[in-house]
């Protein structure tokens, strides 16, 4: 009986030790395919954060430029504005493997991107960057693709700052960043098109389109609202340090964005020694000597582009002496206005804005105005603006409404002149 007893207890016992062996086989092995799945993930997602990215060193005069390939742009037919519907819905039924990313943009594949370029054969410009291709969606709307080069300036810090700073930023007068791609050892980043290419290349460039003054007084507002939603819209705040005409594109509108984040920096960061940043003609001379760069290094670099619109300059051609020179006088400004503008335009209208600028060069970075000063500087120079067409208007409609009242009377005049002859006769 006692014998029988521990038959029992041995059985059970087996049977218990095969089961604690056969849950835990099982356990592990969940855990195993788990954590291979996650490791093919990873494998195939680059490391994108939303924090803030160390930057390259690049010498001084280096024009570090995601954008500049997008000013020789030539416009395609239909809309340059990608739509979120058609674009969610090409990707959810072309490629079975998309997903959106860290940072809220979406990721493509080389092949779908390869496809959407029609195997990368129609170039829109070449910049530091890369190439930049024309892409168009089975809808028919087009975008543009940059390419990171093997040999560019740029590189994959830089691609990563890019992404992860209009992944949580969205603004009218920023450029909207649809997605990337890090297939097959290509980084590209994938934008709405801007039919109207660069502020640069409608300054200097050889197309004969000539922007008006009014276009001009719009453009600078829209770059200054740009630029007050970074430093005082974001959380936390965004130095774009590289603020240029290059990096200004414009839509079928004229409206303007900025553009090119592959060297912005969150207003709060280590501040360790990383080199200089930006492009000669544009750089804070104060951040040149203290390699300390601020929000009013941004300002600076706009009040140079204030100038450019006004002049048609270059900075990279002596622009800061012409400033220097007209400043010696109220109405110095007027000697080296945009010859396209000679008579087209209110001086009083270019002298206001242009005092705007030279309060954005003071040489004490404390005594700079902040963006959002800036911003409602410029606006009042508009509406002024549209209030002074407006009143020319109504006076010329009076004008026109009087000379037709005396041809009306002079003609009246004149049948009763001749009625009384046939009287008199």
């Amino acid at each position: 009986m006692a014998h029988q007893a521990d038959l029992v207890i041995i059985g059970v016992s087996v049977g218990l030790a095969l089961g604690i062996l056969i849950a835990s086989l099982i356990f592990f092995g969940i855990r195993w395919y788990k954590k291979q799945a996650h490791r093919q993930l990873s494998a195939n997602e680059p490391i994108v954060t939303s924090g803030t990215l160390p930057m390259r060193s690049n010498g001084f005069g280096t024009s570090n430029d995601f954008s500049v390939s997008l000013t020789n742009s030539i416009a395609p037919q239909g809309s340059e504005r990608l739509s979120k519907s058609s674009h969610v819905y090409w990707w959810k039924y072309q490629n079975k493997d998309h997903f959106v990313s860290a940072s809220g943009i979406l990721r493509y594949s080389y092949k779908d991107v390869q496809k959407a370029t029609q195997n990368f054969t129609t170039i829109l410009g070449q910049g530091s960057f890369g190439p930049v291709y024309k892409a168009t969606l089975p809808s028919g709307e087009a975008v543009a693709v940059k390419v990171l080069a093997s040999n560019s300036k740029q590189g994959e810090r830089e691609f990563q700052t890019e992404v992860s700073v209009l992944g949580r930023l969205h603004h009218r007068n920023l450029v909207n960043l649809v997605g990337y791609c890090v297939d097959k050892g290509q980084h590209m980043l994938i934008y709405e098109f801007m039919s109207n290419g660069s502020l640069e290349n409608l300054l200097h460039g050889q197309e004969e389109q000539i922007l008006s003054w009014e276009e001009r007084l719009q453009i600078a507002l829209d770059i200054s609202h740009g630029i007050e939603y970074l430093h005082e819209g974001a959380v936390p705040p965004i130095i774009h340090r590289d603020l240029k005409s290059a990096n200004i594109l414009l839509d079928r509108s004229m409206r303007a964005k900025v553009a090119d984040f592959g060297l912005s920096k969150e207003e709060v960061f280590d501040g360790r020694n990383s080199g200089l940043k930006g492009t000669y003609g544009y750089i804070d001379p104060v951040y040149m000597s203290t390699n300390k760069f601020t929000m009013k290094s941004d300002i600076y670099s706009f009040g140079i582009i204030i100038f450019e619109l006004i002049t048609a300059i270059h900075p990279q051609q002596n622009l800061m002496q012409y400033i220097n020179l007209a400043g010696m006088s109220p109405t110095g400004i007027d000697e080296i206005l945009d010859k396209e503008l000679v008579g087209e335009c209110s001086l009083e209208e270019v002298r206001g804005l242009a005092s705007i600028a030279h309060r954005c060069l003071h040489k004490l970075p404390r005594k700079r105005p902040s963006i959002g000063e800036v911003s409602q500087a410029i606006l009042k120079s508009k509406q002024r603006h549209l209030v002074k067409i407006d009143t020319m208007s109504f006076a010329g409609r009076d004008i026109s409404r009087a000379v037709s009242r005396i041809e009306d009377q002079q003609l009246e005049l004149s049948k009763m002149a001749s009625l009384k002859e046939r009287v008199a006769d």
